[in-house]
């Protein structure tokens, strides 16, 4: 370290600059005062005429200009005036350094003459404080760097500090320098969005005639929904605003009216809560995974608080929804991408599932048939009155008698041979069993039976479904939902040979599921191609993403093992986690997992997210005790946003 000053008398501060132009990077955490000591020595070297530069580099609590991206300013009339943005889309800048380096430096060029501060981030442990301290002080070109400290504390960072090759000084912040919390700085951070936004109109991006990055789900609008967004040009900003509504691939953005659209749009993790703040949502890419149901799947009738939030899964090939939330019955819905068709896991209470979803239903895969898990049933039943087809069924040995009776207790007398359908394949290890049974019609016909490998116990072109058998006291089933491919279209290609976007897509889509390549599409401008050279030149195949779901399984080594195989790799893991460490007696009397458990087999069974259900309604006030005991073994559970009961319910 070279010199010690005070930020309460910055005289001396003043006189170091003056003596020529200089670019100083300020350092230190949070709420130390960085900010206020830049316009302190604005005001000062102002007065000798010189021109004074500031970039606000903290994208989540900037000192002047947009929330979620470094600002320019130049010091005129006791304030700053921006002159550029650089726009990042996130407020987290140990996540995106990256971006955020590349944007000080892309800026800090503009800066010909004059002092040039750089208002860093509050960063300062870690590799993330590390190497925003060494590559901003690079890419800005620094030969200053001011280190504020607490009085009688030491700088942190020193072994990097001795490494830059720039003039180091120690300054003592004010005492009364301090960080405002965490609501104070939503709400000012918020403030300073929705003054950019205040004039701001209305206008239309279609995402298949743009290029984007960071995009995510283009069918889930719960992703897109007040995301903050930028429009670039040669890699310069030229406008940012806000998405306010999505339909089908056309997105509705706020946006000021000296800002513009171009052909390029940027969307990262900045987004409006559903309290209306700028916050940081969570991390999307291809999939979502989020505590919101897609809205087209909830009734319009208000649903009762105490089933708790209901997480939703959408990757490319399929969207996964809880519909009775954390604490009410299992039931898993899960509709297949590109097709009128859904499966569901478990048959829980159905009231929470429009009638209309039942028409679709192809499959029914049940773990057990206790009544929490099977109860929905007769809504199943009622609502395929009429319905022409056979719904399939998959469960463990006996479920064709449960159903049997179930169908049995209700007289028939009026609906002739009309009765809905079921055909029943149980488990019996390495064996499908086969049953049917139809409403007002006596017995049940016995279809055979079939070997299955891997468990498998569903086989179609585009996916497969398996199973293993676990332990609860009584067999219960896992099920793993395995597409075979995730299929994106490369709208750049599309755009290329202006190729309007419509349903033949999605015929596309499922030819190549099919694997028909001779077949041949009819394109909007009424000509035709082969499914192979559309396939070869329009899209991108990708592994597809697996979907497990486990429930009521009781904690023993060998539930452990088959369950972390059949899970292995997922993309989501949907696992009971009824009771915390503090009531593992009971869960090993009743036969389920503790939070530790089912945090231990999506480690082993290395998931990229673990979405824990099934909780015990002794945990109703405090729900987030049950995701702190999951995520102090698994960092991959999904948490919800909120930290106490009101937000998490």
């Amino acid at each position: 370290m070279n010199r010690h000053f005070h930020a309460e008398h910055p005289e001396a501060l003043t006189e170091l600059l003056l003596a020529r132009e200089r670019r100083v990077l300020l350092f230190g955490p949070p709420g130390i005062g960085k900010s206020t000591l830049a316009g302190k020595l604005a005001v000062s070297l102002s007065q000798s005429g010189r021109r004074i530069w500031c970039l606000a580099a903290d994208p989540g609590r900037p000192s002047f200009g947009i929330p979620g991206a470094v600002s320019l300013g130049l010091w005129h009339r006791d304030k700053w005036e921006v002159v550029d943005r650089a726009a990042i889309c996130s407020l987290d800048a140990a996540r995106f350094r990256l971006p955020l380096i590349e944007a000080v430096g892309g800026l800090a060029d503009q800066v010909e003459d004059g002092t040039l501060f750089i208002d860093a981030p509050g960063v300062v442990r870690g590799v993330a404080g590390a190497e925003l301290l060494t590559s901003l002080a690079r890419a800005a070109n620094v030969d200053l760097v001011m280190v504020l400290i607490r009085e009688g504390q030491a700088p942190r960072l020193n072994q990097e500090l001795d490494t830059l090759p720039a003039e180091v000084a120690t300054v003592e912040a004010s005492p009364s320098a301090g960080r405002p919390g965490k609501n104070a700085r939503n709400r000012e951070r918020t403030r300073l969005w929705d003054d950019y936004l205040v004039h701001a109109n209305s206008v239309e991006t279609t995402l298949s005639e743009v290029s984007t990055l960071g995009t995510p789900p283009r069918r889930a609008a719960e992703a897109w929904l007040g995301k903050q967004v930028a429009f670039l040009e040669a890699e310069r900003t030229v406008g940012m605003g806000e998405v306010v509504d999505m339909t089908g691939e056309t997105l509705q953005v706020l946006l000021p009216p000296e800002d513009r659209q171009t052909r390029v749009v940027l969307v990262r993790d900045a987004v409006r809560n559903d309290s209306g703040s700028l916050v940081t949502g969570k991390r999307f890419a291809e999939n979502v995974v989020r505590y919101l149901p897609p809205s087209d799947l909830v009734p319009d009738a208000k649903l009762p608080q105490e089933i708790g939030l209901r997480p939703m899964v959408q990757t490319g090939s399929a969207s996964a929804v809880l519909m009775n939330g954390v604490f009410g019955d299992p039931q898993l819905h899960l509709r297949l991408a590109h097709q009128r068709r859904s499966l569901l896991f478990d048959l829980g209470d159905g009231a929470r599932l429009p009638a209309r979803v039942a028409h679709q239903v192809s499959d029914v895969f049940i773990s057990h048939a206790h009544m929490d898990h099977i109860c929905g049933f007769l809504w199943l039943l009622r609502s395929r009155i009429g319905e022409a087809g056979s719904c399939r069924l998959y469960g463990p040995p006996g479920l064709t008698d449960q159903i049997g009776h179930l169908i049995n207790g209700i007289h028939w007398d009026r609906i002739g041979d009309r009765g809905p359908r079921f055909d029943i394949a149980e488990l019996h290890g390495e064996r499908l069993i086969r049953f049917s049974l139809q409403a007002g019609i006596a017995g049940r016909q016995q279809n055979g039976e079939v070997a299955i490998k891997d468990g498998v116990v569903l086989d179609e072109a585009g996916f497969c479904v398996r199973a293993v058998t676990l332990d609860h006291g009584i067999p219960v089933l896992a099920y793993a939902f395995e597409p075979v491919m995730q299929i994106n279209v490369r709208k750049e290609r599309l755009i290329q040979r202006d190729l309007a976007p419509g349903p033949w897509l999605t015929e596309l889509k499922q030819l190549i599921v099919e694997e028909r390549w001779d077949a041949q599409i009819t394109l909007p401008d009424g000509s035709k191609e082969r499914v192979r050279q559309l396939a070869d030149d329009l899209t991108l195949t990708l592994p597809g993403s697996k979907i497990t779901y486990a429930t009521d399984l009781a904690d023993t080594t060998g539930n452990r093992m088959k369950l972390s195989t059949l899970a292995q790799d997922a993309h989501t893991l949907f696992c009971e986690s009824p009771f915390r460490e503090k009531d593992s007696a009971q869960a090993q009397r009743t036969g389920h997992l503790t939070t530790k458990a089912c945090a231990e087999i999506a480690r082993t069974a290395r998931v990229q997210h673990l979405i824990p259900f099934h909780f015990s309604r002794r945990y109703e006030e405090a729900p987030w005790q049950v995701y702190d005991e999951i995520a102090a073994v698994c960092p991959q559970v999904v948490i919800p946003a909120g930290t106490n009961n009101s937000d998490l319910i």
